[in-house]
């Protein structure tokens, strides 16, 4: 089958540089284990649970809670917050870290106003310390919420009135509607939603190395730049890839073989309901205050940092870097959302366990430090330009130089590695979701996968295909370690610039070249998520 044969080459293609991680395990590195045991590993191990218990619990509940209250019910700002619930994800974690730094160091503005106004001293109050495993989950949980987000509130919009009302008939009230009803057909999507911000978290590396909280991805760049050591590295890279692969497991297990569908003829859009009084208040309050503090606090200090700066938004060099951003995060988007579609969909047709799981395992770059996956690119990418240049010599006399490891090519490469779960996960939980027995009618009627997907799922698909473009889109802006390693000389990115001044810990310089990334993902995602409810009304069948 064309599906199967093509899905298993561009997973193929897509793991083999994750898959060169596990060459290192034969590669003895006893000492390196023993000396990480004896210093970090009890500490890494605790942050690392810390951290994946706290992001996994906030991102689930404050995602799923604001995404059931804009979808099912009206309230004051309730369609505003539909589109404004998304802006945290535009922020850079490393970003929105030094932010809060900033805000609530004993020198910052909140404690020195607090001081001013009670005169108090340092010994006399309390105050909250994100420098914790607790303070980064609670940080991390402000910007990587939007993920569960998107995929429930697309669920939501995917769901049936008759089924809510047959709920409400039989004498359910709102809530247990929600738990009974709502919440195990919405629960693919919020777990694929909630595995998104939990490889994020288990990959990044600016925010929790600023904050000084060890954790693998730490311990890795430790590892390969302070002690030299690339296989060791690998090995605990290797570490993360299963940490990734046992939260897969975990959730596919604890889902069994339950299954669920809409069918055609119940698709009818759920209308909101209006809520009055202190529900309506305590409904805007709890959408609200994420936006707040995952988006609207940090922009408005970065703002007056940026205002404080001699960095002008204009100046040549950021607006070439800002090019340079746009031009690889549109490139990058358009192909994990098309291949996202193409691996989800061929999992649709085979229907194989360990097929289905090769497609899992072509998504585990999400958990892999960017800096790891650089160099899983730029090995075969530079054996292949050696070919290329030996050929080109041999045959026509011509040095072509470095065709793939030297040109934006292997940074889109790079990128696809590491945010193809972003498309997988927007995209699988919403072609599950049609009932199968539409497959089986057009296929009666002679009609072939390619035009199935074409004239029957693709126009279903909007919402799902549209977030999982704009998701990688706002991804790849913010990607830093793979960029700062695979970049080609003199093509320097907007992240790049930004964490040139915030390591220097010039925050107000790095503040202009963050605000630029937040101007350039502002756009889109406010379109995403406007355009989720109307895309997905659109696909559903009239009743």
């Amino acid at each position: 089958m064309i599906w199967k044969l093509g899905a298993t080459l561009v997973a193929a293609l897509v793991v083999l540089p994750v898959l060169g991680l596990a060459a290192s395990l034969f590669s003895g590195r006893a000492e390196m284990w023993r000396h990480l045991a004896a210093t970090q590993l009890a500490d890494i191990v605790s942050n690392t649970a810390i951290l994946l218990i706290g992001v996994g619990a906030g991102t689930a509940a404050i995602g799923t809670a604001t995404a059931w209250l804009v979808t099912m019910h009206r309230f004051p700002f309730s369609r505003m917050l539909e589109w404004a619930l998304i802006l945290p994800l535009v922020l850079p974690t490393y970003i929105i870290g030094y932010a809060y730094a900033d805000l609530l160091a004993f020198a910052g503005p909140l404690q020195g106003g607090l001081r001013a106004l009670t005169g108090w001293q340092r010994a006399d109050y309390w105050f909250p310390d994100p420098a914790s495993a607790g303070g980064v989950a609670v940080l991390f949980t402000l910007v990587l919420y939007p993920y569960v987000y998107l995929a429930a509130r697309t669920a939501f919009l995917g769901q049936s009135r008759p089924l809510l009302e047959a709920s409400r008939i039989l004498g359910c009230g709102p809530w247990r509607s929600f738990l009974a009803v709502g919440l195990p057909m919405a629960r693919p999507a919020i777990a694929a939603g909630v595995a998104l911000a939990l490889f994020e978290a288990l990959a990044d590396f600016a925010t929790v190395q600023y904050y000084g909280v060890a954790t693998f991805t730490t311990a890795i760049y430790r590892i390969w730049y302070g002690m030299g050591d690339r296989d060791g590295a690998a090995q605990v890279a290797v570490v993360l890839l299963a940490i990734a692969a046992l939260l897969i497991v975990v959730e596919r297990r604890s889902r069994g073989r339950a299954r669920h569908y809409v069918a055609s003829n119940l698709r009818e859009t759920v209308g909101p309901d209006r809520l009055m009084g202190w529900r309506a208040a305590a409904a805007g309050v709890a959408c609200a205050l994420p936006v707040l503090l995952g988006f609207a606090v940090p922009a408005l200090h970065l703002f007056q940092l940026a205002a404080r700066s001699d960095l002008s938004l204009t100046a040549s060099a950021m607006l070439r870097d800002a090019g340079n951003s746009m031009l690889l995060a549109t490139v990058a988007a358009v192909a994990i959302a098309a291949i996202g579609l193409f691996l989800a969909y061929s999992g649709r047709l085979v229907r194989r366990r360990r097929f289905n799981r090769m497609i899992d395992l072509a998504t585990l770059g999400y958990a892999v430090p960017g800096a790891v996956i650089a160099v899983g690119i730029l090995l075969p990418l530079t054996a292949a330009d050696r070919l290329i240049g030996r050929t080109a010599n041999d045959l026509f006399g011509v040095s072509v130089g470095l065709v793939l490891s030297g040109t934006p090519i292997a940074l889109v490469l790079a990128y696809v590695v590491r945010f193809l779960a972003v498309g997988v996960a927007n995209i699988a939980p919403g072609l599950a979701a049609i009932d199968p027995a539409m497959d089986a009618s057009a296929q009666g009627l002679g009609a072939r996968a390619a035009t199935i997907l074409r004239r029957i799922h693709l126009p279903m698909l909007r919402a799902p295909v549209l977030a999982a473009a704009i998701v990688a889109f706002v991804e790849v802006l913010k990607e830093l370690p793979a960029t700062l390693l695979i970049r080609p000389f003199n093509f320097d990115t907007l992240a790049v610039g930004v964490y040139r001044f915030a390591s220097d810990e010039r925050l107000a310089e790095a503040a202009a070249g963050a605000l630029l990334i937040v101007v350039a993902s502002l756009v889109p995602v406010i379109l995403l998520g406007r355009s989720i409810a109307a895309s997905a009304t659109s696909s559903r069948p009239a009743p």
